[in-house]
């Protein structure tokens, strides 16, 4: 979508997939990158190293810790998208979840002790992950059992575990009939997504004037949905992005 924006406005644009976050993060430093979407809890923990905070996590408190944190590198946060955040949760099969009435974490914790949790490969051991899950929520699964990442929507429906910590933009959620639920007591970070880019790109009005239109306008269901059509549908990225530009009237048609 940001090569789509920049695009219309005349400017030439390369797009470069498959860099992990650090990689990012040290390209816009070097100014080999210009402009990327990063996650605020990424940003906060990953790239900047920030303590966890002592109670609950605030997504404005991280926001302005990471604006702060990444101002210091030579890195303006341009905008924040709105309210598409890809937050680790918990999910539980939605059929399930409607019989018994579950739809937060600490409605799940009576239940926990008969349940078998499927994690990725990291978030049973992340600190800011199960972990903290279990000091926040008081909350103890029967067993847990870590596996591919990919692997764990085939185990839930299988019924061979009861629980899995997908993100929130994940298609598969909907695919797998499967309910997130809230995390009320805040105890796993916020992943809000923002624009952000190097500083010298950032003093350019007709660069940021372009991306801005995108501030505060997908949501995190809206995102689901982009995400179905390639993970599920198997549609191109940039096609997907130009429908959803042009619906939106971002840019022609």
């Amino acid at each position: 979508m940001l090569g789509l924006l920049l695009e219309e406005q005349g400017y030439k644009t390369e797009i470069k997939s498959g860099m992990n976050d650090l990689t990012l993060y040290e390209g816009i430093k070097k100014d080999q990158v210009d402009v990327y979407v990063e996650y605020t809890g990424t940003a906060y923990s990953q790239l900047l190293k920030l303590p966890p905070p002592l109670e609950t996590w605030n997504p404005d408190v991280v926001h302005e810790d990471v604006v702060s944190g990444l101002s210091k590198e030579g890195i303006t946060v341009l905008c924040r998208l709105g309210g598409f955040r890809d937050d680790y949760t918990i999910a539980v099969r939605k059929g399930w979840a409607d019989e018994n009435n579950v739809s937060t974490i600490e409605d799940l914790v009576p239940y926990a002790g008969d349940m078998v949790f499927g994690s990725d490969l990291v978030f049973h051991e992340r600190e800011d992950g199960l972990p903290r899950v279990r000091e926040v929520y008081g909350i103890t699964f029967k067993d847990v059992k870590p596996m591919s990442p990919t692997l764990v929507y085939e185990a839930i429906a299988n019924k061979q575990v009861d629980a899995i910590p997908p993100y929130t933009t994940d298609s598969r959620v909907d695919l797998y009939r499967l309910r997130t639920l809230e995390d009320t007591k805040a105890a796993l970070p916020p992943y809000e997504s923002m624009i952000v880019m190097r500083d010298g790109l950032a003093g350019n009005e007709n660069v940021t004037a372009a991306l801005l239109v995108l501030e505060n306008r997908i949501d995190t269901e809206t995102m689901r949905s982009l995400n179905a059509e390639f993970d599920i549908d198997k549609r191109d990225a940039r096609t997907i992005a130009r429908d959803y530009l042009v619906r939106e009237g971002l840019i022609s048609g």
